[in-house]
């Protein structure tokens, strides 16, 4: 109840953020119904159906990913002074969160299954009765309790992981003087994007015995493809501080003035927490071009269906959304310190300058990078 007081009397900006939450579970609702749909009407089709099922972890995993991120930048479940004393400590601020969490994704599942319903026939008066009736198997009855435990999926994933997210945590004291470690994880994001696409080069060029059959009718790749496209794009995701923390070390070479030296620092101080979004965007747009040159090649347009289209759109505006949230939260992260510089007398146009150099600093790297590994993941399909 406390958690729905919050939400009626938020910010129109942070209702905005909660209900594109909503939109995106409402998305990955429909994903999951569609599959149970083809179950329902395929009951000889089980492996298809379970590899169906998980190719929508994709989206679903996106959707979390941005859930955590519209959690962590939600103003109402941030520590404050005077809350403990009437009982509104860390730990009941980060159970408000987690709840607020699950009522956005519910809301988008509760959505997802009277669409789904109308789609199919199920509910009439509306305008598209029934549009959909041949692909959603509308002759077969839908078992509700299976349609309610996938829907209940999302909620419950989302809102532990965003529970997890803002725990209350004890950081350990650094000793004084001491600058913070460049983040471990590029190393071994260079070996996954390695491996993935040596995997993939590898599967494509032994014409590996069966497609996997996805939602829509892009089924006609061999299964160790789209594995080394995962692999790779965890890679990504993992090398992302990494690669940001360097393009902040890059702008504060070769005696920078105080404008690159702020942007540097800046990107070194967020690399954790922008790195990992920019390293999963550019995973999603290196595998969205990597499918278009596919499709551009010969597979002509039998190869993406409609509901390919929906959760391909969805990991790409979701991964999206997170990254302009985490950008937000380092915004206001910074915001103690951006006084501080106004304060001694810093112009405004300074800070304008040095955020146009991180942004054009991590463009002039990723985009590249982007491009690059696309390449590389459809030279073995199109070659």
């Amino acid at each position: 109840m406390l958690a729905l007081r919050l939400a009626r009397g938020a910010h129109p900006l942070v209702l905005t953020r909660r209900l594109l939450v909503a939109a995106a579970a409402a998305g990955v609702g429909f994903l999951l119904l569609c599959t149970l749909g083809y179950a329902v009407g395929h009951p000889e089709r089980s492996s298809a159906s379970v590899l169906r099922l998980l190719w929508c972890a994709l989206p679903l995993a996106a959707t979390v990913q941005f859930a955590v991120a519209v959690a962590r930048t939600d103003p109402s479940t941030r520590p404050r002074p005077g809350l403990s004393a009437i009982g509104l400590g860390p730990a009941r601020l980060t159970a408000i969160a987690a709840a607020s969490t699950a009522v956005a994704c519910a809301l988008g599942s509760m959505v997802a299954l009277l669409f789904y319903l109308h789609l199919r026939g199920d509910i009439t008066g509306l305008p598209f009765d029934g549009a959909a009736a041949d692909l959603l198997a509308a002759d077969e009855p839908i078992p509700l309790a299976a349609a309610l435990t996938l829907l209940a999926v999302l909620p419950v994933v989302a809102a532990t992981a965003a529970g997890l997210a803002l725990r209350p945590r004890t950081a350990p004291a650094e000793p004084e003087g001491v600058e913070k470690p460049m983040p471990s994880g590029l190393p071994w994001g260079i070996a996954l994007v390695a491996v993935g696409l040596a995997i993939e080069t590898y599967a494509g060029r032994s014409g590996a015995a069966d497609g996997l059959p996805l939602p829509g009718r892009f089924d006609g790749n061999p299964a160790g493809v789209l594995a080394g496209w995962v692999l790779t794009a965890f890679g990504l995701a993992m090398a992302g501080p990494g690669i940001t923390h360097g393009c902040g070390r890059l702008l504060q070479g070769a005696r920078p003035g105080a404008v690159r030296l702020l942007a540097g620092r800046v990107l070194m101080d967020e690399s954790r927490r922008i790195g990992r979004p920019l390293g999963v965007v550019s995973a999603v747009v290196s595998g969205i071009l990597a499918a278009a040159a596919l499709y551009d090649a010969d597979t002509g347009s039998d190869a993406f269906g409609p509901l390919t289209g929906l959760g391909a759109s969805l990991i790409l505006a979701c991964t999206t959304a997170t990254l302009l949230t985490a950008a937000l939260e380092s915004k206001q992260g910074r915001t103690h310190t951006t006084e501080a510089l106004l304060r001694i007398g810093a112009p405004p146009t300074v800070l304008r300058t040095a955020a146009l150099m991180r942004a054009g600093a991590l463009l002039a790297v990723f985009l590249p990078l982007t491009w690059l590994v696309a390449k590389l993941a459809a030279l073995p399909l199109t070659g």
